[in-house]
């Protein structure tokens, strides 16, 4: 038998690394290590650097343009490893993360430090939910599962999230079946490769008329479509507070019979001085018997001053603690966690009926299907005749509104666009309401071209529409071939894969000139925690009639 190489062996010494760490499983409302059933609680601390930040003068913290994984910045994250193990955290949560990029020395050092990952899978500009418009689509849905596959070797991944602050207020609660669906089709995905990772959302800390809904709507009907950990993000206890003047101890009556473990995703008010007293009452014993802990927020400077753990130098070389880093680290070091329960009295997780809609919860309890990539590609590639060619790459700026227009002509002329539309108050989705904007905004030009017997003027959109001549040769052989992918395709709820390698002909089979439909995934991490998706859905919404698949021909 050949003998190992030198780098077979480091490759076995790194994977036996990397897999050294508890598994960290849940047991009705609470979390527990693996090994020895001791409960587990989140010590963590929000670890991403913000990004350029792009600018909006209605938004007083604009989104970012591009966004620094972490996790892949071997040598920040080197400088950074000391200061985090002095903190004493055992876990960090990044906001967003880069798939092409390799992990494997920084995920590694935290794994030999006992440090787990809480990961979110969305990503600024194209790549979240929009609590304005919500749509879970194929882009997003293939986007999370890349940046899944990125991490699926680490065990220190403890929970994967889906969203963070989608809804904000009453109205947004519209967004709660989409949110739903993203976990319900990650949580498959995820058991498909038989990963242990949790998933989760981090929610604002809104009122209680609506929060308390949104987390029992999360949490709801079964495990298979309900979040594995809820995560609040939460600044009301600041200064010299104390808890019972924090307002904590109305979060604990609130969520005292929630039937998932629940903690706080980010904590830490920046008024000063920022002593994180707090700390002693989120792992003490008024908290414990509803919490599992927090994230302190945050390593690096934000665009709000004032919640920054560190300075760092202007080469990036080196990472100071600062006053309020040495006022965590304290309290940090004076927690001892709480096994009551032990993990065998902990019990199975319930799951409640879910809320039903009223004034200050708007969410249907019908949620939107597992986006499907093949049948998005199958219907664009056989049945459109007019698609989307935009002249600029920066699609984001002008696919929403090219939809707009193209839903709006054919309201005009009496008919819809319902086949791409969502509404997560009805609970109604159109058979392509899942797929990426631009395959959605070449089916309304389609509609439109074939509306108007395939007069060449009416797939123009202002030089952004092509006509494709490999498409099919009349609007009965494009209603035929819709038909076709739809009655071979898996529909509703299904356990997804990666996406296909084969992208839908969206940009013209006849143009030199072609585009990614779902927009860059360059983006970044903002305090404000909700990057700007493109808008499609927006007008699709608002012009969506009544009306069948094919209709407009």
């Amino acid at each position: 038998m050949r003998s190992l190489s030198t780098y077979s062996l480091l490759c076995l010494l790194f994977v036996a690394s990397v897999f050294s760490l508890d598994t960290i499983t849940r047991a009705g409302r609470y979390l527990y290590n693996s090994t020895d059933g001791s409960r587990f609680y989140i010590k963590g601390v929000a670890y991403q650097e913000e990004g350029t930040l792009g600018s909006d003068a209605a938004n007083s913290l604009p989104e970012p343009t591009d966004f620094i994984d972490p996790l892949a910045d071997a040598p920040s994250c080197q400088r950074d490893l000391p200061n985090l193990k002095t903190l004493g955290v055992n876990a960090v949560r990044v906001y967003s993360v880069n798939a092409s990029l390799n992990h494997d020395a920084c995920v590694q050092s935290l794994a030999d430090a006992g440090i787990y990952l809480i990961i979110d899978l969305s990503q600024p500009v194209n790549g979240s939910l929009n609590r304005d418009f919500p749509a879970w689509t194929t882009n997003l849905l293939d986007l999370y599962i890349e940046n899944i596959n990125a991490f699926l070797n680490y065990s220190n991944v403890l929970a994967f999230n889906v969203g963070n602050e989608v809804v904000t207020s009453p109205a947004e609660t519209v967004a709660a079946p989409f949110i739903k669906a993203a976990a319900r089709d990650i949580k498959a995905y995820l058991r498909s490769k038989n990963s242990t990772a949790l998933v989760g959302y981090s929610s604002i800390d809104g009122d209680q008329s609506w929060r308390g809904p949104l987390a029992n709507f999360l949490s709801c009907d079964s495990d298979a479509d309900s979040l594995d950990i809820f995560g609040l993000n939460n600044y009301e206890y600041c200064s010299t507070a104390t808890y019972s003047n924090s307002g904590y101890p109305s979060l604990v009556q609130d969520f005292t019979n929630y039937n998932i473990p629940f903690y706080f995703s980010e904590f830490g008010c920046n008024v000063e001085p920022r002593l994180f007293t707090e700390v002693a009452s989120i792992f003490g014993p008024n908290m414990t018997g509803v919490f599992s802990g927090g994230v302190a927020f945050g390593y690096f400077q934000a665009t709000v001053p004032g919640f920054n753990l560190v300075n760092i130098s202007s080469d990036g070389s080196t990472a100071t603690p600062n006053s309020d880093f040495n006022n965590l680290q304290q309290q940090f070091a004076n927690v001892t966690f709480n096994n009551t329960p032990s993990e065998s009295s902990a019990g199975s997780t319930s799951f409640p009926s879910c809320p039903q809609p009223n004034a200050a919860f708007l969410a249907s309890t019908t949620l939107p299907p597992t986006p499907n990539d093949e049948l998005c590609a199958c219907v664009a590639n056989s049945s459109f005749s007019c698609v989307f060619t935009p002249q600029t790459t920066n699609t984001t700026a002008i696919i929403g509104e090219l939809i707009g227009i193209a839903c709006g002509l054919l309201a005009n002329q009496g008919s819809n666009c319902d086949v791409i539309s969502a509404s997560g108050s009805s609970g109604t989705y159109g058979e392509l309401s899942f797929c990426d904007p631009g395959t959605q905004l070449s089916w309304a030009m389609t509609a439109f071209y074939e509306l108007n017997g395939r007069n060449p003027a009416s797939c123009s959109f202002s030089g952004n529409a092509t006509i494709n001549t490999a498409g099919p040769s009349s609007s009965a052989a494009a209603e035929a071939a819709a038909n076709s992918c739809l009655a071979a395709a898996p529909t509703g709820t299904f356990t997804p894969t990666a996406a296909s390698s084969v992208p839908p002909v969206t940009a013209a089979a006849t143009s030199s000139t072609s585009s990614s439909s779902s927009g860059s995934k360059n983006a970044g991490f903002s305090k404000s925690h909700q990057p700007a998706e493109l808008i499609a859905l927006s007008v699709v919404t608002i012009v969506a009639a009544l009306g069948g698949f094919w209709t407009v021909f």
